[in-house]
């Protein structure tokens, strides 16, 4: 199966049909018939290096379906065991617990993709490569409202998004609502999380993410604050509900005079701008109990709790 360039609905990989090269700016395209998918491969392999041009499959050349870009055709056949995994099998959200510092009980459990075959990391590497990321982005948001039927009302779910993978809001995102409405789950149990692996290269896209989630009674969450491109300043701009202070801050904090600064300063910012701040990667007592003595009020971790299937 693979994904229309446009919305990512999954179209399948015909064992023989025909190939449509379309040259960009060009209304004619090329027709190639195939027998076996070895036949098909030599053709994208052959035309891939020297065009730029788009591509789809079909078992008539008269009624051509979406077109990808041709290398992204390459690539799949190239990780086609990765693509099957990502577009056809199952796949589910491990849980991981989040917690109120002051009392220790389960404020929240992080939503994480797991697969039988391959590693998070993986999937979104190859999806990436391949176009698939929306059709897999999707794919996670819905895996993790269905595992709303395993937590308790009012204990929330944050549940990670790709910023590049929602073109239109308005639009991208009925999906994801109506898969809330589908499992009768209370919006504002639901945190909408920002995956900062991204650069944030448009702050108002972002922020028309953010409120087209508000809207809809959801709360969302920057995530890695202090790493990479998720500065301090993005607490200003994004105004998000949660910030989720990166890891790198969090390890050996009990000891470290720097991370202790960097911590308090978001701590007093994101106070004073209504924020929640929530502290992960806590892998030792120490860690947790200095987040807990500066008021951090959430954290996350392996000294909490590891991902598993079901909610600890």
């Amino acid at each position: 199966m693979h994904s229309c360039i446009s919305c990512s609905v999954p179209f399948p990989l015909l064992p023989s049909g025909y190939l449509l090269i379309m040259q960009e700016q060009q209304k004619k395209y090329l027709c190639y018939s195939y027998d076996s998918l070895q036949q098909l491969a030599t053709y994208v392999e052959t035309i891939h290096p020297k065009e730029k041009a788009l591509a789809t499959l079909c078992a008539n050349p008269d009624l051509p379906g979406a077109f990808v870009p041709l290398h992204e055709l390459s690539m799949r056949m190239k990780h086609a065991d990765v693509v099957q995994c990502i577009t056809n099998e199952p796949l589910m959200s491990y849980l991981q617990p989040i917690i109120h510092t002051n009392t220790g009980d389960i404020f929240a459990y992080e939503c994480l993709l797991r697969s039988q075959r391959y590693s998070p990391a993986q999937l979104f590497s190859v999806a990436q490569q391949t176009g698939l990321h929306t059709f897999l982005d999707r794919r996670a948001r819905e895996e993790a409202i269905r595992s709303r039927t395993k937590i308790k009302k009012g204990i929330k779910s944050f549940i990670n998004f790709l910023p590049s993978t929602i073109y239109n809001p308005e639009f991208c995102l009925r999906h994801t609502f109506s898969i809330v409405e589908q499992y009768n789950v209370a919006p504002e149990d639901l945190v909408f999380e920002v995956v900062e692996t991204e650069k944030i290269v448009d702050i108002d896209h972002l922020k028309n993410v953010f409120a087209t989630y508000k809207r809809s009674g959801m709360k969302v969450a920057l995530d890695d604050v202090g790493a990479g491109f998720s500065t301090l300043d993005m607490l200003t701009l994004l105004q998000p509900d949660y910030v989720k202070i990166d890891r790198h801050y969090i390890q050996n904090c009990d000891k470290d005079k720097e991370k202790q600064a960097f911590l308090k300063e978001v701590t007093r910012i994101a106070h004073t701008l209504g924020i929640h701040v929530l502290a992960e990667g806590i892998e030792r007592k120490e860690e947790l109990d200095y987040c807990r003595e500066i008021g951090i009020p959430f954290a996350q971790g392996y000294y909490i709790g590891k991902p598993s299937p079901n909610p600890l």
